[in-house]
């Protein structure tokens, strides 16, 4: 590319999240960091693929990613308040004069920490494929070639995120009187853990499925299962029928294997039970497990066959044996780790006395969730308002999935109207 230019879109600054008197006060330098004051700032930064469909998909992820950014930013600055201040020089009254450089914390004299949303045409294959790092790189950064000197008018952090065609560069400037290389990847690891928990790029829906409708799903689902029997629970079929949808709705390889993951109560299925009113966690997970070909090729009383039987196999023995197993080799899974992309998990309950929470104000309109476990195929359940074995489930799927979900007619056939539709 002959002149590759990088266009401004838009810039911010951003403070600390939370601010405390000792966030307020100075902050004075070491020696080391003082013998600095003429050397650059500490420019690094990352070069990322754009996620596939960011444009098309989701024509709002770059202003969705850039948002989780800021508060990311926000939330990491609690934790390293200086970077969002300016340096501060005092001379004091003795003869000479001495004079004594700090960085001045108090959020009325800085405007915090500068973030950048710059742009250009150019793509990933032109920053990586030359012999020689093209000069355009340097417009990645901000503070470019100033000396660190210079913060006592400039920020002292400045992150400038550059939109690429198919990529993202993330340039971080920091000046470097207050950090080396060692807390310069700490400060920048400590700020991407703050954002890669966030939820994924998703679109959160409510569907609502009548008693009537919940009723011809178990009535279908025990006639379809090889037994043709009365086994198979409401809740059962219903998850059938949404892991078969949304199976389809990702377009999965037949061989890509496809999980339904229901959790479940373990009070009533220790030996001895615990009460119901035991207080703390007794749940675990139970799972249907299929290829996505083999799963779509069969009916849903096949799908709902499985759940039931990973159901009615959880007893006192798997309870125990997972006990066992973790005292033996603890361990703590990490959260962006325990759901997958091609399976759905059913959490929750409709059997939670969910609308029984009153205060006084009569019965609640509607449930909804926070942030929390909101993940790709996370799927809640909720009594429905109305009672009489409605349930409301809460689906959360990115954009292009949650389209091809609402495209299929089988499923939205079972959908009802809400009160509020």
């Amino acid at each position: 590319m002959a002149n590759p230019t990088i266009s401004l879109i838009s810039e911010c600054f951003v403070k600390p999240k939370f601010t405390s008197e000792e966030t307020k006060e100075a902050y004075y330098q070491t020696p080391g960091d003082l013998a600095k004051l003429s050397f650059n700032y500490i420019q690094k930064g990352l070069l990322y693929s754009k996620p596939t469909g960011a444009n098309a998909d989701d024509p709002n992820f770059m202003a969705t990613f850039l948002d989780r950014l800021k508060d990311s930013i926000a939330l990491t600055l609690d934790h390293f308040y200086p970077l969002a201040g300016r340096l501060a020089t005092m001379k004091d009254s003795t003869t000479p004069p001495s004079y004594v450089a700090f960085v001045d914390c108090n959020n009325n004299s800085s405007p915090g920490a500068k973030f950048i949303h710059a742009a250009t045409d150019m793509t990933v294959s032109d920053i990586l494929s030359p012999i020689y790092v093209p000069p355009v790189v340097y417009s990645f950064f901000d503070h470019d070639k100033v000396i660190n000197h210079d913060g006592h008018t400039l920020s002292l952090l400045s992150i400038q995120v550059t939109e690429l065609v198919d990529g993202i560069f993330v340039g971080c400037s920091i000046n470097h009187i207050m950090i080396d290389g060692t807390s310069f990847w700490h400060f920048f690891n400590s700020w991407s853990k703050r954002c890669r928990f966030e939820a994924p790029l998703l679109k959160e829906r409510i569907f609502h499925f009548s008693s009537e409708s919940i009723a011809k799903l178990k009535t279908r689902a025990n006639a379809e299962s090889e037994c043709n029997s009365n086994k198979i629970s409401s809740l059962q079929a219903l998850s059938a029928l949404l892991w078969m949808s949304i199976t389809r709705a990702r377009s999965l390889p037949d061989e890509q294997e496809t999980i339904c993951r229901m959790a479940i109560n373990n009070r009533t299925r220790l030996d001895p039970p615990f009460s119901e009113n035991y207080f703390g966690n007794c749940i675990q997970s139970v799972r249907g497990v299929a290829a996505a070909g083999e799963l779509l090729q069969h009916d849903l009383g096949w799908a709902a066959m499985l759940l039931h039987q990973a159901v009615v196999g959880h007893t006192d023995k798997d309870v125990r044996g997972w006990l066992d197993s973790w005292f033996q080799s603890p361990f703590i899974p990490q959260l962006g780790l325990v759901f997958d992309p091609n399976s759905i998990a059913m959490g929750s309950s409709p059997r939670f006395n969910k609308y029984g929470v009153e205060f006084g104000l009569g019965k609640g309109l509607a449930l909804r969730s926070g942030f929390a476990l909101k993940f790709d195929g996370v799927v809640s359940c909720y009594p429905g308002r109305e009672g009489g074995g409605s349930i409301d489930l809460e689906v959360c799927l990115p954009p292009n999935s949650m389209t091809a979900l609402e495209s299929n007619q089988e499923f939205m056939d079972a959908v009802s109207l809400s009160v509020f539709s």
